[in-house]
Formats: structure tokens, C-alpha cells, sequence
């Protein structure tokens, strides 16, 4: 799955087949290169769905137990969060201080979360070299 394809995805709680809210963006945690939440709008419990508490990320929905799963953010979570740790449209430089281009899209496996490729400027960069990401930068080791 791409970040981009789950953008706007509708969330809908399986017990109730209520939607509970849409993607409004991803939480990563470069250290562990994976998906740790969704930010979520349009819930009234909550914005943050943990990774932990979804059931599935398919082609036309993002699938959650209970409504309740939207809920507020963990304090990790809020760490992680917010526009100065996102990926998306941010310039990529090596560890050898090379710029490689800019963040088009992210790939990750839609049932453990776990990022596999950033898109930079259309080409894959395999996620193994994703050491950080910041304020200005997503930094990955040289190849």
C-alpha cells in the first residue's frame, strides 16, 4: 500500500459498520520504520488511531474492532507526530550529505505497518536505509 492510496480512506468500525472517522495522515517511527498510528478526522472521541488497534488497511477502507479505537494519542505517539516528522514532500539527503531528490510517496505493508520503500522522486529507496527524519530532511545511509 501507498500513503497515497490510503489518504481520505474511510474508517469503519467492523462491530457496528459505523465509519468513524477518515485518514488524515501517518505517524512513523523512523527507528523502527514502521507505521506506529493514523491521524484521523471526523471522530468525536478522538484523532489518533494506534497501529496496535487496527484490524486492516485494504484498497477501500481502514478496518478497527470497536469505535472506541479512535481515541487520543499516546504520548510516543504525540513525539512522533505533527507536520516537522512527516515524509511526504520532504527533501532526502544521504549520510554523505548528498540531496537525492524529494519524498513522492511511502510503500508499507498494510497489515504490520512496516515501511518498505520511500518513493523519492519516483524511484524506490528501500526502506533499510531510512535513518531519521526531521524538521528539514529525511536523512537515509549513503548506498
Amino acid at each position: 500500500m501507498l500513503f497515497s492510496q490510503t489518504l481520505k480512506h474511510k474508517v469503519v468500525a467492523t462491530s457496528s459498520a459505523e465509519t468513524v472517522g477518515k485518514v488524515k495522515d501517518f505517524v512513523v517511527d523512523p527507528s523502527s520504520r514502521s507505521v506506529v498510528a493514523l491521524s484521523v478526522k471526523g471522530h468525536k472521541g478522538g484523532k489518533t488511531l494506534h497501529w496496535a488497534d487496527v484490524t486492516t488497511v485494504g484498497p477501500d477502507a481502514v478496518t478497527v474492532a470497536e469505535p472506541g479505537a479512535v481515541k487520543d494519542a499516546s504520548q510516543a505517539v504525540t513525539d512522533l507526530a505533527g507536520k516537522g516528522n512527516r515524509m511526504v514532500d520532504k527533501r532526502v539527503l544521504s549520510t554523505d550529505g548528498d540531496e537525492l531528490g524529494v519524498v513522492t510517496d511511502v510503500e508499507f505493508d498494510g497489515s504490520t505497518g512496516a515501511i518498505t520503500y520511500l518513493m523519492v522522486d519516483g524511484a524506490p529507496v528501500p526502506a533499510e536505509r531510512l535513518v531519521g527524519v526531521g524538521s528539514w530532511a529525511v536523512v537515509v545511509r549513503s548506498a
